[in-house]
């Protein structure tokens, strides 16, 4: 989707996706290092960041919807915490290099010519040492429909993902099932990949 389009869907009053963070992001939370730098990729509205900044992280948000941002930021000022909001196009601009101790991606669905920059983009972002978590939707997804994207272009192949991460320590890595309830658009059983993996 176009800046323009995920503008429109942040638009409305309420929270696309609801504002409690992701369930695969609060069960490994712990796996980062106490008061991380986290990267939060393709952030929307913030739920998930504003979830490690309550943990006492330093929380930086990328994502290309303003408005997404700007409601992002009202829920830190909500929540009593601070959120740093980054305007980009992570398939096409860098999230800067080894800034960070741990990056965060939840249901971050581009066209498959832009996967390789973002999984790269925010793979880089993280130094030497540092973790990633990643939650999106698989391929199968489309047999589901639960929610995600409506075309196998915007979903993810397994094989795909471990040759991004192979010369990086997998720590979690599961392909197959799992319940997700999060606002209007992710509404049951659904199939997803999820990763926790360490840079080497």
């Amino acid at each position: 989707m176009s800046e323009s389009q995920w503008d429109q869907r942040f638009s409305g009053d309420g929270f696309v996706y609801g504002t409690k963070v992701n369930q695969f992001v609060g069960e490994h939370a712990e796996v980062l290092p106490e008061r991380a730098r986290v990267a939060c990729f393709a952030e929307g509205e913030g739920r998930n960041a504003v979830y490690l900044a309550g943990r006492g992280h330093e929380v930086t948000a990328y994502d290309q919807s303003q408005v997404g941002l700007d409601k992002m930021v009202e829920l830190a000022a909500r929540h009593g915490v601070e959120v740093t909001p980054v305007q980009l196009d992570l398939t096409k601009e860098r999230a800067g290099e080894a800034e960070h101790d741990a990056a965060v991606m939840v249901f971050g669905h581009v066209p498959k010519e832009g996967q390789s920059f973002l999984i790269e983009n925010m793979l880089n972002a993280v130094k030497p040492g540092g973790v990633i978590m990643l939650e999106v939707y698989s391929e199968e997804q489309l047999e589901y429909g639960t929610g995600g994207p409506p075309s196998c272009d915007l979903l993810y192949d397994p094989a795909d993902m471990l040759g991004w991460l192979k010369k990086w320590k997998m720590l979690h890595f599961y392909y197959g099932e799992a319940v997700r309830h999060e606002g209007d658009r992710h509404t049951g059983l659904g199939h997803v990949i999820q990763v926790v993996a360490e840079k080497p």
